[in-house]
């Protein structure tokens, strides 16, 4: 017993207590242990080792109908078969002290990995088409991707339109003031402010940032997802590629 508590407490240090006790079951039943997740719990619990609590609270990028409002096609089929095939986006604040920082990502549903975002301390159009163009270069996806987001005025603005023009995507909208259009990405927003920024204290903008871009560093290679059978968003595309 002792050692399966030593294990548990390792992978419980090595996810700088991230994980549940969930991941932490997958993470032991990946290194040969045989047990039940129920047993994970009592031990976790028994040892203090708590994972943090996800707080909600929602940036609103909502002004109005200042541009073009699109369809909702995606409509919350969040199921992609093959990379750059849907992808979708949003934008979350971040607060430190007086100062704010804002986090655009560009998320893939095929294995739910980043594939590129911005930071900026103003929620601009450049800032969202930023992410979006970084996005596009490094994937280079075929004409018919979808690109869902909200209907935030970063992107009824006619510039993120070209963009997608461009390359031959499909913009998608969520309807307005309904979160789950966009599940995937709330989800992701709020895995990473619970993990990383909730009871972490930052002295800066600039060490949030850097903390923000190590976490989606350690998300995208490392984080395991229950949804990806174990797996981090980079093993899995790995896997299923080489299938």
């Amino acid at each position: 017993m002792a050692e399966l508590k030593d294990a548990i407490r390792l992978a419980f240090e090595d996810s700088r207590g991230r994980y549940g006790h969930r991941r932490i079951h997958r993470v032991l039943i990946s290194q040969g242990w045989r047990l039940a997740k129920k047993t994970v719990l009592k031990l976790m619990r028994e040892l203090g080792l708590k994972c943090r609590v996800r707080r909600r609270r929602r940036y609103d990028s909502f002004q109005g109908e200042v541009g073009k409002i699109a369809a909702n096609v995606l409509a919350r089929d969040f199921v992609a078969a093959e990379p750059n095939q849907k992808w979708v986006t949003d934008v979350t604040e971040f607060r430190v002290g007086d100062r704010k920082a804002y986090l655009s990502p560009i998320l893939d549903l095929f294995d739910r990995g980043i594939i590129a975002h911005s930071w900026s301390i103003s929620p601009t159009v450049d800032f969202t088409n930023r992410s979006l163009s970084t996005a596009i270069g490094c994937a280079a996806p075929d004409p018919g991707l979808v690109v869902h987001s909200d209907q935030g005025f970063q992107y009824q603005h006619r510039s993120w339109r070209a963009l997608l023009n461009e390359i031959g995507a499909t913009q998608s909208m969520s309807r307005k003031a309904n979160c789950y259009d966009n599940a995937v990405m709330e989800n992701f927003f709020g895995h990473m402010k619970s993990e990383m920024f909730h009871n972490t204290r930052f002295d800066s903008i600039e060490h949030l940032i850097a903390a923000g871009d190590e976490y989606i560093d350690w998300y995208n290679t490392t984080r395991i997802s229950t949804k990806l059978k174990g797996l981090s968003p980079v093993q899995y595309r790995a896997q299923a590629l080489a299938a």
